[in-house]
């Protein structure tokens, strides 16, 4: 099954290398955010499996952007998992508190990040 999945970052750079390495999974295909409010805005036209998303963002940060797709019936549904450098026992909890699928440690591994990705959606799909 092919997946479609929205990475959100506000730094460039990152979002090009968590593109390339998700592409590297012919199953998979990236879109990608540069903000929370970008990101609303692609998860409300469709088609979005799964939503990677920084937590520190300038404006809207990660965890404000989870709780306005989760207020809309159009993105409510969208599993969503947090990439930060915030991955002590406590923090990770916080954000599953908040409705987060996962937590992907940043920086990611660009070779596992496809795999990873794969088992959050399944995850995520039970």
């Amino acid at each position: 099954m092919a997946l479609t999945i929205l990475y959100v970052d506000d730094e460039a750079d990152i979002r090009e290398i968590a593109s390339l390495s998700l592409g590297l999974d012919p199953g998979l295909t990236a879109l990608t955010a540069a903000s929370g409010p970008e990101a609303v805005a692609r998860a409300k036209a469709g088609g979005i499996d799964l939503i990677l998303m920084d937590v520190m963002m300038p404006g809207v940060d990660g965890p404000t952007t989870l709780a306005t797709l989760r207020a809309d019936a159009a993105t409510q549904a969208i599993p969503v998992a947090f990439v930060t450098a915030r991955t002590q026992a406590h923090e990770v909890e916080h954000f599953r508190s908040l409705g987060a699928v996962g937590v992907i440690a940043k920086p990611f591994d660009p070779m596992t990040l496809a795999a990873t990705v794969r088992r959050l959606h399944a995850t995520a799909m039970e």
